[in-house]
This record gives structure tokens, C-alpha cells and sequence, in this order.
């Protein structure tokens, strides 16, 4: 897995016009394939009236998924692109569909690929983006006694604690840079008198 990547921070709209035609510029971030196809899908029965419809996405963490379509701009002015200010701003996981209404002014095959790739430019500034790190999900499991000051500790660290559960103990679910495991089990050792177990799982994703 990567240690991180930058995605989109929300979904949102931003619109431009070059010589009367208006660039449309929807984006969003997609979690799968599927994700990205049901958004352009959504975009294109939108705006089933413009010109033009066409889009770029990038699915996976190392990019591992790379598609895009022209919706009949002439070949490689329009999808490409599109995709390719996404890649050169280092987005994964993200989609865009820009829609066209054409203005009546022909721009040609070097101001088609100045104005998608743009207003994909644009609208990544407009909408905003956000860096995501790899983190370790691990198990703490605590008596009810050290419980809470554990958990404020937690908190007051910036750790991640993603869920509380308690039983006969009580198991906090946290997540990690894999880089601070060593030392959080120092720290866990010290902080509970060695009574407290510790237990790595699997990894995700997280908002840094």
C-alpha cells in the first residue's frame, strides 16, 4: 500500500466560459470504479442536453486504474486531458466530468485541451483537495479502571480512536502510523503497568 495519497476533498461544481462555449467541471471523490461510473452516469443524464459530456478518472492509491473519454470531442482534446492534470495534481480516487455547451466558437484541437484540462485545474482549486495517510488498525484492551484516562490520553495525542467497546474490559479500536507502533507499545506498557494488551490488525486509509 502507499503511504498516502491526495484526493478530492469534497464533491463540487465549478464553470467557465472560453469564447462562448461553458466548461462545466463536476468533481468528486470515488472510493471504486463503480463509484466514478455511477457519478458520470448522474452528470450525463443531468446535462443530457449539452454538447458534450466527457470524463476522467483515477482509481487506487498507486493510480492503478486510468480511464477517460473524449464523448466525441475529437480524439485525445478532451479525456486525456482531463486525466492528465488529475495525475499531474496527484489525485487518486477521484472523478471529473466536464460538460460542454458549445458557444458557436470552434477552438481547436490545442484550445480543447487548454480548456478541459483548465477547468479540471480550476475546479481542483475551487473544490479543494486532501492528503490521506496509510494507518495501522490495532486492538487495545484495558481494564475499566484505566480505561477513560487511556482514552483521554488518546485523544489528547491525536490519535484516531475509532471505536469503544466494554465488557468484562473494555477494548479500544485505534489507528496508527505504522511508524509509531513501536513506540506505542512502550508507551501503552508504561502507561498501564504492562496490563493492557495490544493487538495490530489490518490497514486504511486515513484524513491527515
Amino acid at each position: 500500500m502507499q503511504d498516502e495519497y491526495r484526493t478530492v476533498a469534497r464533491a463540487g461544481v465549478h464553470e467557465t466560459e472560453i469564447n462562448r462555449s461553458r466548461f462545466r467541471c463536476a468533481l468528486a471523490p470515488a472510493a471504486t470504479e463503480q463509484e466514478a461510473q455511477e457519478f458520470v452516469a448522474a452528470v450525463r443524464k443531468e446535462h443530457a442536453d449539452a454538447t458534450h459530456n466527457c470524463w476522467a478518472y483515477v482509481i487506487g492509491a498507486d493510480a492503478s486504474v486510468q480511464k477517460a473519454s473524449d464523448d466525441g470531442e475529437p480524439g485525445g482534446t478532451a479525456g486525456v486531458p482531463m486525466l492528465q492534470m488529475l495525475l499531474r495534481r496527484d489525485m487518486r480516487y477521484a472523478v471529473a466530468v466536464v460538460t460542454r455547451y458549445y458557444g458557436g466558437v470552434k477552438l481547436g484541437a490545442g484550445g480543447l485541451i487548454r480548456a478541459y484540462g483548465g477547468v479540471v485545474g480550476e475546479a481542483l482549486d475551487a473544490v479543494g483537495t486532501l492528503t490521506r495517510r496509510r494507518f495501522r488498525l490495532a486492538t487495545v484492551t484495558v481494564d475499566h479502571q484505566r480505561a477513560g484516562r487511556i482514552q483521554n490520553d488518546l485523544r489528547s495525542a491525536g490519535r484516531e480512536v475509532r471505536d469503544v467497546r466494554y465488557g468484562e474490559e473494555v477494548t479500544i479500536e485505534i489507528a496508527l502510523p505504522d511508524t509509531d507502533v513501536d513506540a506505542f507499545r512502550s508507551w501503552l506498557a508504561d502507561a498501564t503497568a504492562g496490563t493492557a494488551r495490544f493487538e495490530p490488525g489490518g490497514e486504511t486509509y486515513g484524513d491527515v
